[in-house]
């Protein structure tokens, strides 16, 4: 009974650093990379950060996939994944953290002019702007989940007004928290900045499309930290020449590595980072070897998700 390391991204985290990471806490486990996976019959868990489709085939006596992140929707969509098959996910404050370090970053670069001032300076023009007001200014939420409730809280703990939605109605502290479609009408049309950190589900496919974009604030900028697939890029790039908004930040896209190809690459109203709002896992890769422990005794497993329900 073994374990796979098959992360897949070696410029983030190489298979041979985690294995040794994870061997420290549990030294008697049988712990194998992807450049040697040996017997396949033997793999019962297997760790990716990528998972490609049918990759679960590849082990018959496959148990738990483990995912070394929170979307898992790469996974649920395989449909040759065999039933009995469970996933889980990581739970982390420290990418939640620096998701939300991430969208403040992108609202104070709005609020202080950073870009414009970037583009006088490249022309010698000396051109003064009003920062924006933080408590005049609305930054609207969606998804309030573990890691949505640490972006609100940021915003919160630096003077914005701040709203909340998801799909069932939620509470937080000095957040005003909207539900389903009715709240998202509401709250669209006065938010300064969209910040996404929505998961990857049935429902959420693609929901931002032309029609959701017509909502929004036409001053208004979007910025995604949580799945690629939620937006319909197309549209996106037909509402921004619309003026329907004024601009975007990406993080996720719905093809990763971005095709050089892409019109998102040269839209003078996109900005892109190549999927690095939350990059560390800090202590909760060590939740790898615990649900591997569990796994060999037969108990209950950490963070598992629900296929039904797609998280």
């Amino acid at each position: 009974m073994a374990l796979l390391i098959d992360v897949k991204h070696p410029d983030w985290m190489k298979d041979e650093d985690l294995r040794d990471e994870l061997l420290c806490r549990y030294p008697e486990a049988d712990i194998r990379i992807g450049v040697d996976p040996g017997n396949a019959n033997e793999i019962d868990m297997l760790t990716v950060s990528t998972y490609l489709p049918g990759e679960a085939l590849r082990y018959p006596n496959l148990k738990l996939i483990q995912k070394t992140g929170a979307g898992v929707n790469n996974i649920l969509a395989d449909q040759q994944l065999p039933a009995a098959v469970q996933i889980a996910r990581l739970q982390t404050n420290t990418s939640g953290t620096e998701m939300a370090e991430y969208a403040l970053a992108y609202v104070l670069q709005e609020q202080r002019h950073m870009r414009q001032y970037h583009h006088h300076q490249a022309r010698s023009e000396w051109v003064a702007y009003p920062p924006r007001r933080s408590e005049d200014t609305t930054v609207a939420v969606l998804g309030l989940g573990r890691i949505g409730a640490l972006v609100a809280q940021r915003f919160v703990d630096n003077g914005f007004q701040v709203l909340g939605w998801s799909r069932s109605r939620k509470s937080l502290d000095q957040v005003s928290c909207f539900a389903g479609d009715e709240g998202l009408a509401k709250l669209l049309p006065v938010s300064d900045y969209v910040v996404s950190v929505l998961p990857s589900t049935p429902e959420t496919l693609g929901m931002f499309d032309r029609n959701l974009f017509q909502q929004f604030n036409p001053h208004s900028l979007l910025i995604n930290v949580g799945r690629g697939d939620l937006v319909n890029e197309s549209d996106l790039l037909q509402a921004l020449d619309g003026g329907e908004l004024a601009g975007a930040i990406l993080d996720v896209m719905s093809i990763e590595p971005l095709p050089a190809d892409s019109p998102l690459w040269l839209h003078p109203r996109v900005q892109l980072t190549p999927h690095i709002s939350g990059y560390h896992l800090g202590d909760a890769v060590l939740d790898i070897a615990e649900n591997y422990r569990r796994l060999q005794n037969g108990e209950p497993l950490l963070h598992l998700v629900d296929r039904g329900r797609g998280y």
